[in-house]
């Protein structure tokens, strides 16, 4: 055997696996098929939105808890600034699922918050404009974290405790190997072998993972940074927090402070209005009417901001049809396999607990944290396409095209 496990797929998600893998003393291969930290995938862009209440579902907060608490052991281990604490609003009507969501997720796990109306959030952060039947929720914990330097100090710690990580190499094929003694990859260079694998795919899920039943969506979204009217300075992160507004119609945006300096400009996005995209061929470039669809939809509600559009920069969601995780042991491959995809484009906040979550379902057999929620069985065969029929244990590979993160 190569080694003890092997990842495949080194963004957000594989590169913690493998730092916490190597961590707790397992001989780990890492297989990319990118560079390190790189921007073909879904993990670039400089900033993502990290939050503990959580409209999406109260039961991610336990993991966020503990999210926290280890990306302050990740900028400790590493010497990187990784989170920015600015504190975030979710604003929007008071029955959206962005408002109400947020509450109920506050209430119940009894996080600090405090639920303002338009005239409040208009006085303490004079460059949100919200409609009179507009509110917020303020939570002071909310931030951002930094997507690629995160991956980068999680390479480097996993690289620091042994594991070896090659990159600019695409996996072909993966399969158990009779009677369960582990598992075979494999890529470009070569053929490697394993006691257990993680599956870390991210857009490349539906491909490296066609057999798990699960009809994942591909989707590409944009992030835009524009310079403000009147400069950055009221967009710094000491007056300017994180937010995702949404409207009557539930569409959702959602934005930074001013992150990089009076020069490089305050991002924002829409949050689901992606198309369906193809990973190997992504359109990168971002065309005029995304720019003006996005100004327009910001301009009566952060007035100054709009202004002069400076780039844009493609990603990709990897979206389950309960835009919930997928995470657990395969269901064809039990004794060997996890499976760690299918984010929804909510998920890189959870990067380190994921990566714990990972190491204690190969090292382990279980994990202590809840992720019931993430069952990689929950959908049904019958919901799913037909590529996407179960496969037989110990006798299945599962190809891709040179399709590995």
């Amino acid at each position: 055997m190569d080694a003890d496990v092997i990842v495949l797929g080194l963004g957000a998600m594989g590169s913690a696996a493998a730092h916490r893998l190597a961590a707790r003393g397992a001989t780990v291969l890492g297989l990319e098929r990118h560079g390190p930290a790189h921007d073909r995938g879904s993990s670039h862009g400089s900033s993502r939105i990290i939050r503990q209440a959580y409209f999406e579902d109260p039961a991610y907060v336990p993991l966020l808890l503990r999210s926290y608490e280890l990306f302050g052991e990740l900028e400790e281990e590493s010497g990187r600034a990784l989170l920015t604490r600015c504190g975030g609003l979710m604003i929007g009507p008071a029955g959206s699922r962005t408002v109400a969501g947020s509450l109920d997720s506050a209430r119940r796990w009894e996080l600090p918050h405090e639920l303002l109306d338009a005239s409040q959030l208009r006085r303490r952060h004079p460059t949100f404009a919200p409609g009179e039947d507009e509110v917020a929720v303020w939570e002071p914990r909310a931030g951002a974290v930094r997507p690629e330097a995160t991956v980068a100090a999680q390479l480097a710690l996993a690289a620091r405790s042994g594991a070896e990580l090659r990159f600019h190499e695409p996996a072909f094929t993966w399969e158990e190997l009779p009677g369960g003694r582990g598992v075979r990859v494999e890529t470009a260079r070569g053929v490697h072998t394993a006691a257990q694998l993680a599956v870390c795919p991210g857009a490349w899920a539906p491909r490296l993972l066609d057999g798990l039943g699960v009809p994942f969506a591909v989707e590409r979204h944009v992030q835009q940074w524009f310079q403000p009217d009147g400069g950055t300075g009221p967009f710094g992160p000491e007056r300017h927090p994180v937010y995702i507004w949404e409207d009557g119609r539930a569409v959702q945006v959602y934005g930074f402070p001013a992150l990089d300096g009076p020069e490089g400009g305050v991002k924002a996005a829409f949050f689901r209005n992606g198309t369906d995209c193809d990973p190997e061929h992504l359109d990168r470039s971002v065309h005029p009417s995304e720019t003006r669809a996005l100004a327009r939809h910001l301009a009566p509600r952060l007035p100054s901001l709009p202004g002069a559009f400076l780039r844009g920069d493609p990603c990709m969601y990897t979206t389950t049809p309960d835009e919930h995780f997928v995470l657990g042991r395969h269901p064809a491959h039990p004794g060997t396999t996890v499976v760690v995809c299918g984010f929804s484009g909510h998920g890189f906040k959870f990067a380190p607990v994921v990566g714990e979550i990972t190491a204690e379902l190969l090292l382990d057999g279980a994990t202590r944290h809840p992720v019931a929620l993430f069952d990689p069985t929950r959908f049904s065969v019958a919901d799913a396409p037909p590529s996407a029929t179960p496969a037989t244990p110990q006798h299945s590979v599962h190809r891709t095209r040179g399709a590995s993160r």
